[in-house]
């Protein structure tokens, strides 16, 4: 999940400050994790600490990292539900859903368990069917892409599957194209993104180049490019992990050695 992590912390600059350009400095003083992170992480914990039945606790490790991070910068109802005692979903179609799910992807090694977890870690807030649909996506082109399939053949899969328009080009969306934060709005352009892209590098400037919320854009398009080219470029996680807090870094390592299910 290095490459959804990158994609958050380069692309946080420019989510109320949107560009519509490849060419920005991947990290300057305004860089930070947000939201993205904490919650892809949380995820990642929820997995690795699964019962004997295999049962994730998506609702206990979301909470506990939202209260532990609470000004990360998440949604107004998310927020109200990090902290409230019986958390129920709010039938949410945000990328949410999409922006935390990279994990999955990674740790399952057939594409029906990583579609059914999909979803129930999207549930448990982004109960619409857009919201687990964004997920869904967004976990089964992370793991056709680290299962050696071709870019051609993610695109077909998502697109026949999730019914995408995967056909555009980056430079269609991009004039036209401004803040959106729904799954329907922002993942098919995040996978757009990571296909247009030659590497990891590149999948998240073309996330954030079209100028809408650019961290959880290049947080969807770099776990997909992370998978897909084997892992993130040395000089990009050197940065990364600088701006990381000692428990969030070792929960991420942690994950990057865990056995695939």
């Amino acid at each position: 999940m290095w490459g959804a992590i990158a994609g958050d912390i380069i692309g946080s600059v420019y989510e109320r400050r949107p560009i519509k350009t490849t060419n920005f400095p991947l990290f300057t003083q305004g860089n930070c994790f947000t939201d993205d992170t904490v919650m892809t992480v949380a995820v990642a914990d929820a997995l690795m600490s699964a019962n004997e039945k295999g049962e994730s606790s998506y609702t206990e490790k979301l909470q506990a990292y939202g209260r532990k991070y609470p000004n990360a910068g998440y949604g107004g109802m998310f927020f109200r539900w990090i902290f409230n005692q019986r958390p129920e979903p709010y039938n949410s179609f945000g990328n949410g859903a999409a922006m935390r799910v990279s994990p999955v992807g990674f740790y399952f090694n057939d594409l029906t368990a990583v579609l059914k977890e999909a979803e129930r870690s999207a549930a448990i807030t982004h109960s619409h069917p857009e919201g687990i649909k964004g997920a869904q996506a967004t976990a089964a082109a992370v793991f056709l892409a680290r299962t050696g399939h071709s870019k051609e053949q993610i695109r077909e899969y998502v697109a026949d599957t999730f019914g995408y328009q995967l056909n555009r080009s980056l430079n269609d969306i991009r004039p036209h194209y401004g803040f959106d934060v729904t799954c329907q709005g922002s993942v098919p352009e995040s996978i757009i993104a990571f296909l247009e892209a030659d590497d990891v590098e590149t999948a998240i400037r073309n996330a954030i180049s079209l100028g809408g919320d650019a961290d959880t854009m290049a947080c969807i398009a770099g776990g997909v490019a992370e998978a897909f080219y084997g892992g993130v470029p040395e000089y990009i996680l050197k940065r990364v992990r600088e701006y990381l807090d000692a428990d969030l870094l070792e929960q991420v390592e942690m994950f990057s050695r865990v056995k695939i299910k």
